[in-house]
């Protein structure tokens, strides 16, 4: 895990298993959880430092009508209330009677908590297959 400084804090890449937008300073990438480099220690990332905002809700379809189609959008603004990015994170439907809970967190990581995170490992052999093991035992 390389250190976070002010230069590199927020760069963002593409995760090269499962093309999610993540976090240049990850190891492991938090959609797929996949390893993204070598790590003879198999380390994962901290856990957040805190976790400033957390939203939950839940909406029902009423027993009467048709089928409710969604989109879930996230936009984020700037301390201006410029958009910085607009994206529609997953769409779905709603028919009468079924409900869906959504839950929003904003995981916050600061050098102190990524140092906290080394030598922790995730359980399992470094067998550098992933944790898949080889299949020839």
């Amino acid at each position: 895990m390389t250190p976070t400084t002010v230069a590199n804090a927020g760069k963002a890449r593409l995760c090269p298993h499962c093309k999610a937008t993540i976090l240049q300073s990850a190891t492991i990438c938090p959609a797929c959880d996949h390893s993204l480099r070598f790590d003879s220690h198999r380390t994962r990332r901290a856990p957040p430092s805190f976790s400033p905002l957390r939203v939950e809700g839940t909406i029902k379809h009423p027993a009467a009508g048709e089928a409710w189609e969604y989109p879930i959008v996230l936009s984020i603004l700037g301390s201006e209330g410029q958009e910085i990015t607009r994206q529609i994170v997953s769409v779905g439907a709603l028919n009468p009677e079924e409900q869906r809970t959504f839950k929003l967190a904003v995981e916050v990581f600061t050098p102190a908590s990524e140092e906290e995170g080394r030598g922790k490992t995730d359980g399992r052999r470094g067998t550098g297959d992933g944790g898949r093991g080889s299949g020839s035992e």
